[in-house]
């Protein structure tokens, strides 16, 4: 059975706080872990073209390789979610980026495409946690009214893993230093486990998630912490109103099922089956569709640098435009004109604008992506919240196995021109399920928005 605490709550003094420099620091350390989810996601474009090109694998083998790592990343998405709820953000943020570096060491040095494929899928599972934590903690963790702009400032760190893998891709891959090129691109990557134990220390527990879990001093101790951090920046918080009690209970997967969070659940299953194919069937085989084009492997390597160049300032879009207008609207937006810009570039030959539209699409991907990651995490109350993220954001992980082998098939059977038009279908119906069953959220406490 659950209490009701009438005191102060957690929340009230959560929902007080002021936008801080201290909160730039600690999304700055918290999206560490995000860049090596990026960093493994898009690694998948720029060495599986090599891999091609090297005939270790076929372009059909390819979808394999891409879909190894999205068949882990679905499992790891929807099992982390839960056990973040479970065990707190913090100890399943650290875990999953473990298992991420261990299995990506392996992946390194694997010896056949089969292992290659394996391996992937098992970092898969510890990378494919990240955002899914990351987006939660820090909607748990940051003033409702600028809620939007952390989650953008956080993709606007991590996005740089893309063009940081692009670089390594255009100089390692074509060398063979020890090994081959690529495997040192891979290698890289499991840095994670390097730097994982310093971004751990002096990470605070969400005070959100240890109210719910019935752990009040725990929870009381950290909200103190947080509370000093800030007063010792700006001198005095506002004065706490209490709106309303916590219950101390513990979530349950089948909440996700029951009003009013079915509806949401419903569609953010559907939103998340089709945004992947948009946004990762244009990343992860731009150098591929390039090379399809009769572009050399070296010239599609670079002309995919130069684009991931843009990568950051999608995200700094989103930091401008996520708290002031209704992200619901921006998402149903861009995702229109992600559609449209997605077929221009299909009909792109020439060098200049092939990299010009490349470009847009890039920045419209990446603005999308800040809006939809700071809204989902909203949708849920903090006892189901990584849990409801994790279990519709899997979907995404799930779609992306066989958006690999749609998008081989249509490349073989349509060209270029036919995989944009199934990634633009895919927008479209993306736009019009968050326009029509997606509520509003902007400029709302998480309580307000998890209750109605």
């Amino acid at each position: 059975m659950s209490v009701q605490l009438q005191s102060s709550t957690i929340v009230d003094r959560m929902n007080r706080l002021p936008v801080s420099k201290y909160f730039l620091r600690l999304v700055a350390r918290i999206s560490t872990g995000g860049f090596f989810e990026f960093y493994e996601l898009f690694l998948s474009g720029s060495i599986g073209a090599a891999l091609v090109a090297e005939k270790i694998i076929t372009v059909s083998g390819l979808a394999y390789f891409i879909g190894a790592g999205f068949l882990g990343m679905f499992f790891g998405t929807s099992i982390f979610g839960r056990i973040s709820d479970l065990v707190g953000r913090r100890n399943g943020y650290v875990y999953s980026l473990l298992i991420y570096s261990f299995f990506t060491i392996f992946m390194a040095f694997a010896s056949s495409a089969v292992w290659i494929d394996i391996f992937r899928m098992c970092a898969g599972v510890g990378i494919g946690a990240q955002l899914v934590i990351i987006d939660t903690y820090i909607s748990e963790m940051t003033p409702s009214s600028h809620r939007g702009f952390y989650i953008a400032f956080s993709q606007f760190i991590t996005y740089w893993a893309v063009p940081v893998v692009a670089l390594l891709a255009y100089l390692l891959v074509p060398t063979h230093f020890m090994m081959e090129g690529w495997r040192w691109v891979v290698l890289i990557g499991a840095l994670g486990s390097v730097i994982v134990w310093w971004i751990r220390l002096g990470l605070p527990e969400s005070p959100r998630w240890q109210e719910e879990r019935g752990k009040l001093e725990e929870a009381n101790v950290s909200m103190k912490q947080l509370e000093q951090e800030i007063i010792n920046e700006i001198g005095s918080l506002p004065p706490v109103q209490s709106s309303h009690g916590v219950e101390e209970e513990k979530g349950k997967f089948s909440e996700i099922w029951a009003p009013p969070y079915r509806s949401r659940t419903i569609m953010l299953i559907i939103f998340n089956l089709f945004q992947t194919v948009g946004f990762y069937g244009f990343a992860a085989w731009v150098p591929t569709l390039l090379i399809s084009e009769g572009i050399t492997l070296l010239h599609s390597l670079l002309y995919t640098f130069v684009i991931a160049m843009f990568n950051p300032l999608g995200p700094i879009i989103g930091m401008l435009t996520s708290d002031r207008f209704q992200r619901k609207w921006l998402i149903v937006i861009v995702s229109l004109s992600i559609a449209v810009s997605g077929i221009i570039f299909s009909l792109m030959r020439i060098p200049f604008w092939i990299i010009f539209m490349g470009i847009i699409i890039t920045l419209l991907n990446n603005w999308f992506s800040t809006l939809f990651h700071s809204y989902q995490a909203e949708l849920y109350p903090t006892r189901i919240r990584a849990t409801g993220v994790g279990f519709t954001y899997s979907w995404s992980r799930l779609s992306s196995v066989f958006t690999g082998f749609l998008i081989a098939d249509f490349l073989k059977s349509f060209g270029v021109t036919g995989v944009f038009i199934f990634i633009s279908l895919a927008m479209l119906i993306v736009a019009l399920v968050i326009g029509s069953l997606g509520p509003k959220t902007n400029l709302r406490s998480l309580e307000d928005i998890s209750s109605k």
